[in-house]
C-alpha cells in the first residue's frame, strides 16, 4: 500500500476524520440496544499477553460470557481457556483460526490483543461478519489502516471500542475535567512520556518453526517472512514488518490523554528524533526518541524511553500539562494540580489495589454500549485520532524528515516519496483488508 492510489483509496475512507468528535453523535444506532439483561458472548483472541488481562477484566463485568478463546500458539489457547473456565460456569470453546470462530452466528462480540499487524485486519473481518469489537492499542499497524477500521465499523454499524483504557478510569475522567475546566488556566503545551527498562534481544537466526506455532497464521496479512528465534512471542514489537515502535505501544496512551485534555484534532507539522543507544541488536525503532506535534498556538511531545525507566514526575508513565495559571500531571497513580510556584492546589488518588480494577470498567463500557446504547469512551474513530498522532512520529523518524500535515484535508502534505512511502504497507496475497 505504498502508492498513491491506495492512499487515495484512503482518504476515501477516511472521510470519517471530518466530522471530528461530533460523529460520535450521530453514530448509527447500535446494535443489540434494548436488550440490558441478555448475555453478551464475546470471543478473546490473543492469550499471550494483553488478552489474559482481557479475560480477567471481563471476567467482572455483569452479562458477559465468554465462549471462544482463540490463539494461533496452542500453549497459549489452553491457557486461555483454562484461566476464562475458572472465572464461569461454562468453560469456552479453543481454536487458533480467528475466522472460523466469527461463523459462530451466536457469538456478539471479539476481544482483540493480537499482534500490531493483525488489529485492522482483524477488527475489519469481524465487523464484516457482524461482531461488535473491543480492540486493543493502536488499533492500527499504519496511518492508512486508521480510516479502515473506522470505515468498517460504520459500514456493519458496529460497536468498536479501542483499548485506550485511561478515558473509562474514574480518576483520569476528573483530572482531565479539571483542565477542560480551566483549573489550570488556558493550556498551551502537553507533555507525554513512557519509560522502561527493556533487555536487548540479540540477533536472531533462522530456526525451526515450534510445533505449539501456526507461523504462517501468526504472520496473517503480514507478507512472509521465515521464522526467526528472536520474534515471537514479544520481540514482533520492535521490527516495523510487524509492530509500532514504543510510540504506537505506549505513547498512544499518553498522547490520547493530552488530546483530550486540550480538545485538540491532528497537529500541522510533526517531528521526531532519537535512535537505537543502549543496545546493538536486531531492534530497529529508536529506544530513545522524541516526538514533536505543532499546532501552531499549542503543542504536544512525547518522550520515549525504552531502556531508560527513571521517566519523569516520579513515574514511568505520565502526561504534563502547562497552563497559564499552573500544571496538572497524570501519572500511572496519580494526578496533581500545582501552581507556577510549586505549590500543591489538589490531588487526585488513582492507586489500584487490583490490577483490573480500572480496565474492567473499559470492558463494562464497551458491553453497555452494545446492550443499552450507551456512548462508547473511546469510540474508535476517537481513539485513531491518537493511533495516527503516532504513526505520523514514526513516519518523521522513518524518513528522517519534518512532516507537514493538513488538519482540514487529512493529508500529509510533502510529495516527499521518502515520506510517502510509510503512509501503509503491503499485504499478503488474499490477505487484504476489505471495507
Amino acid at each position: 500500500m505504498k502508492t498513491r492510489g491506495n492512499r487515495r483509496e484512503f482518504l476515501k475512507q477516511a472521510s470519517w476524520f471530518a466530522g471530528g468528535i461530533a460523529v460520535l453523535a450521530g453514530a448509527p444506532a447500535l446494535a443489540g440496544a434494548g436488550s440490558p439483561s441478555r448475555k453478551v458472548r464475546i470471543g478473546v483472541v490473543g492469550c499471550n499477553g494483553r488478552g489474559m488481562g482481557h479475560i480477567a477484566a471481563l471476567a467482572r463485568v455483569p452479562n458477559v460470557e465468554i465462549t471462544w478463546i482463540c490463539d494461533v500458539d496452542s500453549r497459549a489457547l489452553k491457557k486461555g481457556v483454562e484461566a476464562a473456565a475458572k472465572r464461569q460456569e461454562k468453560a469456552p470453546r479453543g481454536e487458533k483460526d480467528l475466522r472460523r470462530m466469527l461463523e459462530d452466528r451466536e457469538l456478539d462480540a471479539v476481544s482483540i490483543a493480537m499482534p500490531d499487524h493483525w488489529h485492522t485486519p482483524a477488527a475489519v473481518l469481524a465487523c464484516a461478519a457482524g461482531k461488535h469489537v473491543y480492540l486493543e492499542k493502536p488499533g492500527s499497524h499504519n496511518a492508512a489502516e486508521c480510516g479502515m477500521v473506522v470505515a468498517a465499523a460504520r459500514k456493519h454499524n458496529r460497536v468498536v471500542q479501542l483499548g485506550n483504557q485511561r478515558r473509562s478510569w474514574p480518576w483520569v475522567i476528573e483530572a482531565i475535567e479539571g483542565v477542560r475546566a480551566g483549573q489550570i488556566g488556558k493550556v498551551h503545551f502537553a507533555r507525554c512520556w513512557y519509560a522502561n527498562r527493556r533487555a536487548p534481544i540479540g540477533y536472531g537466526k533462522p530456526a525451526p518453526v515450534p510445533d505449539w506455532l501456526d507461523y504462517s497464521l501468526w504472520q496473517g496479512p503480514a507478507p512472509e517472512r521465515p521464522y526467526r528465534d528472536n520474534v515471537i512471542h514479544y520481540n514482533w514489537h520492535w521490527f516495523w514488518h510487524w509492530g509500532t515502535a514504543e510510540l504506537g505501544g505506549n505513547g498512544v496512551h499518553a498522547i490520547d490523554l493530552a488530546l483530550w485534555g486540550m480538545d485538540l484534532e491532528l497537529p500541522k507539522r510533526i517531528t521526531c528524533a532519537g535512535n537505537r543507544y543502549f543496545h546493538q541488536d536486531d531492534w530497529e525503532m529508536p529506544d530513545t526518541c522524541i516526538a514533536f506535534y505543532d499546532y501552531g498556538n499549542k503543542g504536544i511531545s512525547w518522550e520515549g524511553q525504552s531502556c531508560a525507566p527513571r521517566g519523569f514526575e516520579g513515574s514511568g508513565f505520565g502526561v504534563l500539562f502547562y497552563g497559564d495559571n499552573g500544571t496538572m500531571a497524570i501519572t500511572a497513580t496519580k494526578a496533581v494540580f500545582q501552581d507556577h510556584k510549586n505549590k500543591v492546589l489538589r490531588e487526585i488518588d488513582g492507586k489500584q489495589t487490583d490490577l483490573f480494577q480500572f480496565d474492567s470498567l473499559h470492558f463494562a463500557n464497551f458491553v453497555e454500549a452494545i446492550t443499552d446504547g450507551k456512548p462508547l469512551q473511546a469510540e474508535i474513530e476517537e481513539g485513531q485520532k491518537s493511533a495516527l498522532m503516532c504513526h505520523l512520529g514514526n513516519i518523521a523518524w522513518r524518513s528522517g524528515k519534518t512532516v507537514d500535515f493538513d488538519p482540514q484535508t487529512r493529508r500529509i502534505c510533502n510529495p516527499d516519496p521518502d515520506i510517502q512511502q510509510f503512509w501503509g504497507r503491503a499485504y499478503r496475497e488474499g490477505w487484504e483488508p476489505r471495507i
